[in-house]
């Protein structure tokens, strides 16, 4: 089995233009793929990532135009945490402040500076500033800086009851790996610091469960290389660990299997392949909607309902 930490992140969210606005003008983030909720084809579903759309970079979202405020509670992501390159992160506070971005002044968490901010959402997010990160590739579009552009995931942090059943899953099934703890933090880690492979589960018992709503994280999914590796962690997770998984669903780009863990998170887990690249070139992803078979005979009545990114 190879264990290769987070995938994407899944979050929901409220207009799509000034979603799209603040991911790839504030953030610098690539849209890399522009298609529609296969559940909910009146709405969209859009694709951040770097210039490949490299599993570890990708945060989507479903950008609901009336969405109400969502309430972080027990069995939610409480923050996704992007890195960048410690020198960087002084850039990222000026620019917060320039560009009016509500975010907190840097601390240290685990012994690296992090710079917390919020979407206009009120999604939590953050900035880890890790050494050694400006030697690895950067997508930056022109005017924006590649010296100081996210580099992916660093990872999440889940808001649990109790963290028990939930590590371990993290480390039987996904092969992470307890390395700390800080306070009512555990930090869980994929050996070699690969993008995404950071959870750090917060137990707060006792705490008032969340409610989905803008500025929420629907999910989380974790990388498998293919269907076999795949097929292996569901095996883990029903023989060893008691979970009840949804059957595997293709959702063009990867295709995924679903579970609720023990603390209350939605999980998923989903393949790297096909890749972002199968129904376009890398050169112009994300500038074509794009729509699964199943929906092209519909595509004139979805692009009329669809609020203009424009």
């Amino acid at each position: 089995m190879s264990f290769n930490g987070i995938h994407h992140v899944t979050a929901i969210s409220g207009p799509a233009r000034r979603n799209l606005a603040f991911y790839a003008d504030i953030l610098g983030l690539r849209l890399v793929k522009k298609t529609v909720n296969f559940d909910d084809p009146g709405t969209y579903h859009l694709y951040f990532g770097d210039g490949a759309g490299t599993p570890g970079t990708i945060l989507t979202f479903f950008p609901w135009e009336q969405a109400a405020p969502g309430r972080l509670g027990v069995g939610q992501i409480q923050e996704t945490v992007f890195r960048v390159p410690e020198s960087a992160l002084g850039w990222w506070a000026h620019r917060f402040v320039d560009k009016g971005v509500p975010h907190e002044t840097i601390e240290k968490r685990f012994g690296d500076p992090v710079l917390a901010f919020r979407d206009p959402d009120g999604m939590r997010l953050a900035l880890v500033g890790v050494r050694g990160l400006e030697a690895e590739p950067a997508w930056a579009d022109s005017g924006f800086p590649a010296a100081h552009a996210i580099r992916g995931f660093h990872g999440v942090s889940l808001l649990v009851d109790r963290g028990e059943a939930t590590g371990a899953i993290l480390t039987d099934v996904f092969g992470f790996a307890r390395v700390g703890m800080e306070g009512a933090v555990t930090r869980y880690a994929v050996p070699g610091n690969p993008l995404g492979g950071i959870v750090d589960i917060r137990a707060s018992g006792g705490f008032l469960k969340g409610r989905e709503g803008a500025g929420s994280v629907h999910h989380v999914a974790f990388r498998a290389t293919d269907d076999a590796a795949q097929q292996a962690m569901v095996e883990r997770l029903t023989l060893r660990h008691g979970q009840r998984v949804t059957e595997q669903r293709d959702r063009n780009y990867f295709r995924s299997v679903y579970f609720r863990e023990p603390g209350g998170v939605l999980f998923e887990i989903a393949t790297d392949v096909p890749g972002f690249a199968v129904d376009e070139p890398v050169e112009t992803l994300g500038e074509a909607l794009k729509l699964p078979a199943g929906l092209e005979p519909m595509r004139a009545r979805i692009e009329a309902v669809l609020p203009s990114l424009a």
